[in-house]
């Protein structure tokens, strides 16, 4: 029997080897106060292992062989209710079965307690599998999750720390029915004409007399948005004329029941679902336009919170998709590699002609890289997560205990901010860069649908796109390295001065060559700075001194956004692999493969950022001056 777990090396590579489970076990066990607690890593590594077998036979055995099916027999709306088809109905039932749904929601409402890792991990296998089936189970246990974060950073979770258990959380009946397969999350945040801009949301949030709140107003896109619950960004506070910032600070968090049944057949509607979109892949996935008016709503946490409520959700889903995007590139190398493996041609196979087996070794390379840079990015973020859930459930005494645990909750939050654009980033263009590749080996068999490859360009197409587009993953890159050094300048001279030591000086080899990449890093970053003060000295001597505006001064960095990511993704995956190999040292091999394309990569696009861009902005320039 297929095992798409099993037979994965470099995954079982990180779940036996890589991946430091004691300290993500103690924080997913609050500190195995629980009796029912695992007692050791060991335990518990044995059961997140059998989990993976499951899931990994599951999806080989009754999903990825339906995938052209699911793509074939789209959900429908049938009097304003999403339905879905048989095949997909099937294996969502099964999946409720199975009761994965609760894998990293606590035991005491019925789930398994897992780390939200596991979840990723099975994302990943999932997609492999089919990518709308694995964003379709992603907003059960996900949303769940955020549910049970939003209730205890608000204060409204009661703990008991002696027991290490819940007692009660503000949101328990959308959890338990998210745990028992009866009801899953979406994320509502897109409306017309305010998509990457979420300044210019118009869903609006009013508050009566006796305190309720109610939303009216209609967002659009969203995924698996048929469902009973609503985490919905609306606006409580007017928007400020001519500051288009000023709008993130007036957006709230609300959760919405979109309806409720009554056991007998019957639904009564709180929200309603317009419509369902045709779209070019993704079929597996309903993606809805739901309408609010005057819908009963709960206000999360405060009010003009919603931005900063947002990033929680947000940072998850974006994590999300860089393992969904795993998932895909791995169908498509594989489906590739087995075609290219059987199919003569020129009298010999084409996977061994020299420009296809360079494709290959790439497609290999940039797999176990994404894959690196998804893991060490989710550990970050499900570490300073649950640091920050304890130090509220389970403040310690000492101070400086205390300390020391915000510093490394700061830490962990910290890094998984600089690697989450990334992940994201780099997953999605990846995926659709394999998934096209994987078509071009097939040849026009890849074109037709016989083999099933052309589907997964389709289904790929979306990630660069949704829970933030790959340009979005850029922007917030450059906004926050350039911000950064600006708070900090020291630190980066101090960082700038050791990469070039390190460059000159580390005893390995293949530490001065990652050096030197993150020597380029920085000179591109000192590049693009000095360029854009120069830019604000043109105002006057203290604009330099002054509050900088990343929309009016960053101009020329996010031109090259997308070029200084590509940047950063290189430096970052080379640190990874490079910590891997001082501990691995098979995983050397990995990293001297990376570095083989990085190096040539960064030099192009260091030089594209020196060298290109001026003609854009003058043009850019003087069409503003024309529309004054």
């Amino acid at each position: 029997m297929e095992n798409f777990y099993d037979d994965n090396d470099d995954m079982r590579f990180y779940v036996e080897r890589a991946i430091e489970w004691t300290p993500l076990v103690d924080l997913t066990e609050y500190m195995h106060k629980a009796p029912d607690a695992f007692p050791t890593t060991q335990e518990a590594l044995e059961f997140y292992r059998s989990v993976l077998e499951m899931v990994g036979n599951f999806v080989a055995e009754e999903v990825a062989p339906y995938a052209e099916e699911i793509d074939r027999e789209h959900p429908i709306l049938k009097n304003g209710e999403v339905v879905f088809p048989g095949r997909l109905n099937a294996i969502i039932e099964h999946v409720k079965g199975l009761e994965l749904h609760g894998m990293s929601l606590p035991r005491e409402f019925g789930g398994m307690n897992c780390p939200y890792l596991l979840v990723l991990l099975c994302t990943e296998l999932f997609a492999r599998g089919d990518v709308s089936v694995a964003a379709h189970i992603g907003f059960h246990g996900g949303m769940g999750l955020a549910a049970l974060a939003f209730s205890a950073f608000e204060g409204t979770t009661e703990f008991n720390e002696d027991a290490g258990r819940i007692v009660r959380t503000r949101f328990e009946e959308m959890v338990s029915e998210v745990i028992k397969g009866e009801a899953w999350g979406s994320m509502d945040i897109t409306e017309s004409g305010a998509g990457s801009d979420m300044a210019a949301l118009s869903t609006r949030g009013k508050q009566d007399a006796n305190g309720n709140w109610f939303l009216t107003g209609n967002k659009i896109f969203i995924t698996s948005g048929h469902a009973k619950w609503h985490f919905v960004i609306a606006r409580t506070e007017e928007l400020k004329a001519g500051d288009a910032f000023a709008g993130l600070q007036g957006l709230s968090m609300f959760l919405v029941k979109a309806y409720e049944d009554n056991g007998a057949g019957e639904r009564t509607h709180y929200a309603w679902f317009d419509k369902l979109e045709e779209k070019l892949g993704h079929h597996g996935s309903a993606t809805v336009a739901v309408r609010f008016d005057k819908t009963p709503a709960q206000l999360i946490g405060k009010r003009g919170e919603g931005f900063r409520m947002m990033l929680l959700l947000m940072n998850n889903a974006r994590l999300g998709v860089g393992f969904e995007s795993l998932g895909v590139c791995e169908a498509a190398y594989r489906k590739a590699r087995d075609y290219a493996a059987e199919r003569p041609s020129m009298g010999k196979m084409i996977d061994r002609h020299e420009m296809i087996a360079d494709y290959f070794d790439e497609m290999r390379t940039d797999i176990q890289a994404l894959r690196a840079l998804c893991v060490t990015g989710a550990v970050h973020e499900e570490m300073g997560q649950k640091m920050r859930l304890l130090l509220n459930l389970m403040p310690p005494k000492d101070n400086e205990v205390r300390n020391e645990n915000e510093r490394a909750m700061r830490f962990h939050l910290g890094k998984s901010r600089d690697l989450t654009p990334l992940i994201k980033y780099f997953g999605a263009e990846k995926a659709v860069e394999i998934t096209q590749r994987c078509i071009q080996i097939h040849g026009g068999y890849g074109y037709i649908n016989e083999y099933g490859v052309e589907k997964l360009l389709r289904d790929a197409m979306v990630l660069p796109i949704y829970e933030g587009t790959s340009q979005i993953q850029a922007l917030m890159a450059m906004k926050d390295n350039l911000l950064g050094i600006l708070k900090n300048p020291k630190a980066f001279m101090t960082d700038t001065v050791r990469a070039w030591v390190q460059s000159v000086f580390a005893p390995e080899r293949l530490a001065r060559r990652v050096a030197r990449l993150k020597r380029r890093k920085y000179l591109v970053l000192r590049y693009l700075l000095v360029r854009l003060a120069v830019r604000k000295l043109a105002s006057g001597p203290k604009a330099l001194l002054g509050q900088w505006d990343p929309k009016k001064d960053f101009a020329l960095a996010m031109l090259h956004a997308e070029r200084l990511i590509r940047i950063l993704t290189d430096v970052a995956v080379c640190e990874v692999l490079l910590n891997q190999a001082k501990r691995f040292p098979e995983r050397r091999e990995v990293l001297e493969r990376y570095l083989e394309r990085a190096e040539s990569r960064c030099r192009s696009m260091h030089y594209e950022i020196t060298h290109t861009g001026n003609r854009v902005l003058s043009a850019l320039t003087s069409a503003d001056e024309d529309t004054k």
